[in-house]
């Protein structure tokens, strides 16, 4: 693949042109970026220490710090190219104590357990979760300055069957429990930035709370959304008692219908209506440390094409509705057969799946103008499309091989900086190259250009940043054959690669 261009086509990035290549070169799509107009504000891109974490945080050193480098590093190697993706959140999971409870616990796969910091008789141990811990501090080391603590379930002494998971679809805490959770959070507030000088961002208390959670596959808790309003208003309550700053992030939700409509579950949808417009009796959006800020997961919307579109233009107009309210898609990974186009079962570490990803991720930032996009879990065990680094299932030592979908959400993670603002990026294109995906992203004077190619040609391409003038200096390709690699722009013409993800970096004058 090559990324050259002569000092004619130079120019095309650096003002107003328009040049036309040579009548050989049968594709052209042009790409028009408007730097004048804006839209949402970029919080972060993250993924997730679920479940894997706490078994390779205890990994020997020398490849705990290489997997850490691939997830947070922003260092580059001798030939510009970055070490690692660096993601700018990192998100924690809170254990319900499953762990401690073994087989009794009721979660079949001790991989799907989660340590709690809570004994049972009430007091707390700072030491576990110490893989996790790892991770969190590998995590603020190498330049992480945002985290996220989240809960799949209350502590087991909270719930009302004793155990991680529901019984029968219903809440698996009461009412009167409410309080002790609140104060169990803000304790793991206090404790975790006590023994690792981190303190979380933000908590996450409810974890798609529409679904049933009752087969004991994981932690898990249901909750209509007048259960989320309680618990949320005594958490609330309790964390400004505390003096806990963390921002409370609610929804969520397991896929992006229940944000803007009743769906299926009328309790369980419409909660940006539900929890933000005032007046409503599940009204929470004004609470103290309540985060202005909805979330979901694109599990289960992202096929066919045209429906993924619509639903999240959807979402988007809905959430317009209400003033300075932010949407975070929070969670994803390829699951089910997604209408044909791609299949969440057995592991990928090529392409394939990389390029599914980067359409998802381009869809819900440029269509439901999410300002941070989460991946699932950063590192699996399983033979599923759920990883960005995959593992052997060895609790003490094993191999880890990286997949293409690190580096291809590496294309946005380490380049659009949280408070970078998306701007208009548009293809014009020929029938054949419209899947060619283009959005664009200023951070003060630097520019960010992500390019997805999945055709299975070449792509010859023209860039059109209309009064505005800027120089493009880096390109950094993900593709069968790179891993996020550097290069430079120059020479006689440009083309991006076949099946890639591809990032431009350069400078508004």
């Amino acid at each position: 693949m090559r990324f050259t261009l002569t000092k004619a086509l130079l120019l095309i990035f650096c003002v107003v042109s328009t040049v036309r290549f040579a009548k050989a070169q049968v594709k052209d799509v042009v790409i028009d970026i408007d730097l004048s107009k804006t839209y949402q504000t970029i919080d972060n891109f993250g993924a997730s220490d679920a479940w894997e974490c706490q078994f390779v945080g205890n990994w020997p050193d020398a490849k705990r710090n290489q997997i850490a480098d691939l997830l947070f590093s922003r260092d580059i190697d001798k030939d510009g190219s970055p070490k690692g993706i660096g993601l700018t959140l990192w998100r924690f999971n809170i254990g319900a104590g499953s762990t401690q409870q073994g087989n009794a616990s009721g979660i079949r796969d001790e991989w799907r357990r989660a340590e709690s910091f809570l004994n049972t008789e009430g007091t707390y141990n700072w030491q576990n979760q110490a893989g996790q811990m790892w991770f969190l501090k590998a995590a603020k080391k190498r330049g992480v300055k945002q985290f996220l603590g989240f809960s799949n379930s209350p502590p087991v002494q909270f719930t009302t069957n004793g155990k991680a998971y529901a019984t029968g679809g219903k809440t698996n805490i009461a009412a009167d429990k409410y309080d002790d959770f609140g104060t169990y959070l803000a304790n793991v507030v206090k404790g975790v930035e006590q023994v690792s000088n981190i303190k979380f961002d933000y908590i996450s208390p409810v974890n798609e709370p529409q679904w049933d959670w009752s087969d004991g596959g994981q932690e898990g808790c249901p909750y209509t959304n007048t259960e989320i309003a309680g618990l949320v208003r005594s958490i609330s309550k309790t964390f400004v008692s505390n003096k806990i700053s963390s921002k409370i992030i609610i929804g969520e939700s397991g896929q992006i219908d229940y944000l803007y409509a009743k769906s299926n579950k009328p309790a369980k949808g419409n909660q940006v209506k539900d929890f933000f417009s005032p007046g409503g009796a599940n009204y929470i959006g004004g609470l103290p440390n309540v985060s202005n800020t909805i979330t979901s997961h694109s599990y289960f919307t992202t096929s066919p094409i045209q429906e993924a579109v619509r639903r999240r233009k959807d979402l988007a107009n809905t959430i317009s509705t209400i003033k300075g309210l932010n949407f975070w898609q929070s969670e994803y990974c390829i699951l089910g057969d997604n209408s044909g186009e791609i299949n969440g079962s057995k592991r990928d570490l090529g392409m394939t799946s990389a390029l599914y990803m980067a359409s998802v991720i381009h869809t819900d930032l440029t269509v439901a103008n999410a300002s941070a996009w989460q991946w699932w879990t950063a590192i699996s065990v399983s033979d599923y499309k759920d990883g960005l680094i995959y593992i052997d299932k060895n609790k003490t030592d094993g191999n880890y091989y990286p997949a293409k979908m690190l580096w291809a959400l590496g294309n946005y993670s380490r380049f659009i900086k949280p408070g970078a603002l998306r701007v208009d990026a548009r293809v014009q294109s020929s029938a054949e190259n419209k899947s060619v995906l283009v959005s664009a992203f200023k951070n003060g004077v630097n520019l960010t250009v992500v390019i997805i190619n999945p055709n299975a040609e070449d792509v010859k391409f023209r860039l059109n940043t209309n009064a505005a003038k800027v120089k493009f200096d880096k390109v950094y390709i993900t593709s069968a054959d790179k891993d996020l690699k550097a290069g430079n722009i120059s020479g006689d013409d440009a083309t991006i690669t076949a099946r890639s993800v591809t990032t431009f970096t350069g400078i508004i004058k």
